[in-house]
């Protein structure tokens, strides 16, 4: 399936899904903002924008946006040069599996040859150039006819992410840097992770994957044949006036799966599966101790303030104020404090409980305050 580089490179279109709550950084992230649609880092541009931007010297205007309905206004006011037909809209959450295997399909319908590159869209990367290079490799990888992941080295043995095992160089000219992956492994306990690390040929799945359109929906009829069935069933129809009512009588029923259990896992248990290894620092924005390491606090007062006009007084206090309201926030003689102020929420929890957010979401939920979520 060898393809020369130039084309290879010109075959390249890449998909951001867009979808996820990111319930633990509530009460900023909601249903219906997001955490890609704002800028947690304070760099004067959102998390979806900075992805966007990342792609665009790689793909040009060949970017795909896959979202919710209820985003669409706000991913459009963000993104003001995505054409109508790069954005997918999801009438409901589907899980990974259903938005990018239905952008795979759609790529596919209107050219078999594509190869495609799926990246999240709230993800903080730097340098962007080293990422660049990463998916440059990448994409003459998948011309190889492999399903291509970007592999982060661990800096530490964390037991938030899944982990890529590797098993030596693929020996292909254009990409130097290429792996061949023996398997996909779930979030590790804390033992394990450490034992990761020691033993080396580990890094950590950033669930970037590039692939030939054509192999991935192969992957995905063997393993989900029904949900492959139905993606095609829309995407036949996407480009059509028909597109409405087909997705209406097949979304709904589709089945919801992660892109690693549908595609990846299995596809690198059939040795279809390369890594390129990530030199760059990458992190995924999942709670506020994420948000603190991503803005360095003030060194007067040792605290990060984010949030236009925030009005903070703090007096030998550490931590961090994101602030969506023109309250005055006073912290006196408080260490490592996280204080989150919107007009109708106000969360203060601490760093070290940042992951445990997400419980006061799900009991908010069972409550049936939902006006809040």
């Amino acid at each position: 399936m060898g393809a020369d580089k130039s084309s290879a490179l010109d075959l390249f279109y890449g998909v951001i899904p867009a979808g996820g709550v990111g319930t633990r950084l509530w009460p900023l992230s909601r249903a219906a903002a997001p955490k890609f649609l704002h800028d947690l880092t304070g760099s004067g541009s959102t998390l979806i924008r900075a992805t966007y931007s990342r792609l665009e010297p790689l793909c040009g205007d060949r970017t795909m946006v896959v979202t919710g309905t209820a985003h669409r206004k706000a991913v459009l006011a963000q993104l003001p040069e995505l054409t109508k037909n790069n954005l997918v809209l999801e009438s409901e959450p589907k899980d990974s599996a259903a938005a990018i295997g239905l952008a795979a399909a759609i790529l596919y319908h209107r050219d078999p040859r594509i190869i495609m590159g799926s990246f999240a869209a709230d993800q903080v990367i730097n340098p962007v150039e080293k990422f660049q290079d990463a998916v440059r490799e990448a994409i003459h990888t998948a011309a190889e006819g492999y399903i291509v992941t970007i592999g982060i080295t661990p800096t530490h043995p964390s037991t938030g992410f899944g982990y890529i095992r590797t098993n030596g160089n693929l020996g292909i000219g254009s990409a130097p840097n290429a792996l061949g992956v023996t398997e996909f492994v779930e979030k590790p306990d804390a033992e394990t992770a450490q034992a990761y690390l020691a033993e080396g040929g580990y890094s950590w799945n950033a669930g970037m994957f590039v692939a030939p359109v054509q192999l991935l929906l192969k992957h995905l009829e063997t393993n989900e044949p029904l949900l492959y069935a139905g993606l095609m069933e829309i995407a036949a129809a996407w480009d059509t006036s028909k597109r409405r009512d087909v997705v209406r009588r097949v979304w709904p029923g589709l089945p919801k799966t992660a892109i690693d259990y549908a595609v990846a896992e299995p596809a690198a248990a059939a040795g279809d599966v390369a890594m390129i290894p990530g030199d760059f620092s990458w992190d995924d924005v999942g709670d506020f101790a994420a948000i603190g390491r991503l803005n360095a606090a003030s060194e007067t007062n040792n605290l990060t303030v984010l949030g236009e006009g925030a009005r903070v007084y703090a007096e030998n206090s550490t931590g961090m104020v994101v602030s969506d309201t023109k309250r005055v926030i006073a912290l006196i003689g408080i260490d490592d404090v996280v204080v989150v102020d919107t007009p109708d929420a106000l969360l203060i929890t601490t760093k070290e409980h940042a992951q445990q957010v997400k419980k006061a979401v799900e009991s908010l939920r069972a409550s049936g305050d939902t006006d809040v979520l």
